[in-house]
């Protein structure tokens, strides 16, 4: 999902950036690494960075060339609301 997919589901679609915020520095246990950008790219936010985002990512199967997740738009998840 995205951040922005994140909003829209909770009911405030333009509070991205804010999903991002709870993301970087919300709990710790939540599995924020399967959150990225529209684009499907790894958050520099994210604990250990870009590089960090991208290993987590990698550990559960996704291929990730340039901080980019491989066939996104493929593999994004959406909800039925």
């Amino acid at each position: 999902m995205t951040y922005g997919d994140i909003a829209a589901q909770a009911g405030h679609p333009y509070a991205a950036r804010q999903v991002g915020g709870l993301a970087h520095f919300g709990p710790t246990e939540l599995p924020w690494h399967r959150v990225v950008n529209c684009f499907g790219d790894c958050a520099s936010g994210y604990y250990g960075g870009k590089e960090g985002h991208k290993k987590a990512l990698e550990v559960e199967g996704f291929k990730v060339v340039n901080y980019r997740i491989v066939g996104f738009s493929e593999r994004r998840w959406r909800p039925q609301a």
